[in-house]
């Protein structure tokens, strides 16, 4: 989510953004900034039986085809859990797990890690940030993102997950004072997070093995992808600007190192160029000063944020992009929402697609 989740905002479909939870602990609080996040968030901001698990040291799957982006992997065989068990939670609290029959996890990214652990039978109820094939049948405990208690409970769950950005306190507290055991999870900042998450997850479902596996696939295809980078023939490394798109609500926010793109961006062998410009928070309000400070050659946007802005004619209109190179070239790699900063199982298909697009000629839009 931090992304690997963030600010509230409407979809161009009306629905929320997958990146809403992770960027809401992550809302700036100033200027302009703030002024268009208040006015977007709506509610409460990026997923599962697909074929079986593939060999830890195979070529990466591209990211680039629909069915690839929208489904998980699950792993062939995992083992069955070994329960009960009693693990950490990241607010402090000690959470003992006796049943994996019935799981509500709470992220899109959480859920994405439950599937790809074979779990994917015993998940009952999604959050909104779960958009991957797989789960999209299952009924939504969230309201925007803010966690529906009464909906959880309903279900009558064996295990739920959440990370530190799931809210409202008051829900999972309520939750908890039920008797469910309510794990919480620390959110997935960078590319180092993957095997983190991974761990954390298969250790509270029994299923430490499974977890050592899938992470050792997921790390395995990550540097599989950053092996088939194309040399820079002018020795220079291509700066790309993460940029936050909702156009139905005017926010238009450049991403600096808090941002959770830069991760991502140093692994496809580009620079941050908002962070490399100096932005050391997480996001601040397009200006034409800023991205001139960026020159960014590249820009990168979830696509939902690119539809909401009508594509490539539409964001070169914004000021100060056309008069970047990115805008000039109309250079600009798009990534599916509900999965860019999730930092997961999924992770080398996203690097993959930034890689293709980023050293394709010009790159989206052309």
């Amino acid at each position: 989510m931090h992304i690997s989740q963030a600010f509230a905002t409407r979809s161009p479909e009306g629905s929320e953004g997958p990146d809403a939870g992770r960027m809401r602990a992550r809302r700036p609080a100033r200027g302009r900034a703030a002024a268009a996040l208040t006015a977007a968030v709506a509610f409460a901001l990026v997923l599962t039986g697909c074929g079986g698990g593939g060999d830890g040291g195979s070529a990466p799957k591209s990211a680039g085809s629909a069915a690839d982006a929208d489904r998980v992997e699950p792993l062939a065989a995992p083992p069955a859990p070994k329960l009960p068990v009693t693990v950490d939670s990241a607010d402090g609290a000690k959470v003992t797990i006796d049943s994996t029959d019935r799981i509500v996890p709470l992220t899109g990214s959480l859920s994405e890690i439950v599937f790809t652990l074979g779990f994917g039978k015993q998940v009952v109820a999604r959050d909104i940030t779960a958009t991957f094939e797989q789960a999209e049948k299952l009924p939504v405990v969230t309201r925007a993102h803010d966690v529906s208690a009464e909906s959880v409970l309903s279900l009558k769950p064996t295990i739920v997950l959440a990370d530190t950005t799931t809210g409202p306190a008051e829900a999972i507290d309520q939750i908890r004072d039920a008797g469910i055991p309510l794990l919480v999870v620390e959110p997935a900042k960078e590319l180092a997070d993957v095997g983190r998450r991974i761990d954390t997850v298969a250790e509270a479902l029994g299923v430490p093995s499974a977890g050592t596996e899938l992470k050792e696939r997921t790390e395995s295809r990550i540097a599989a992808v950053q092996k088939s980078i194309p040399d820079h023939a002018d020795g220079e490394k291509p700066r790309v600007a993460f940029l936050y798109l909702r156009g139905s609500a005017s926010v238009y926010l450049l991403g600096g190192a808090e941002s959770g793109a830069s991760s991502l961006l140093e692994a496809a062998g580009a620079v941050d160029a908002g962070k490399e410009s100096g932005l050391d928070k997480d996001f601040t309000a397009i200006t034409s000063e800023a991205l001139a400070k960026a020159a960014p050659d590249a820009i990168l946007v979830m696509s939902k944020g690119l539809a909401s802005v009508d594509g490539m004619d539409g964001l070169v209109k914004i000021p100060g992009i056309a008069e970047t190179p990115a805008g000039m070239d109309r250079r600009v790699v798009s990534i599916d929402d509900g999965v860019l900063l999730n930092y997961g199982p999924r992770t080398d298909r996203v690097l993959t697609e930034i890689v293709e697009q980023l050293y394709a000629k010009g790159g989206t839009g052309q």
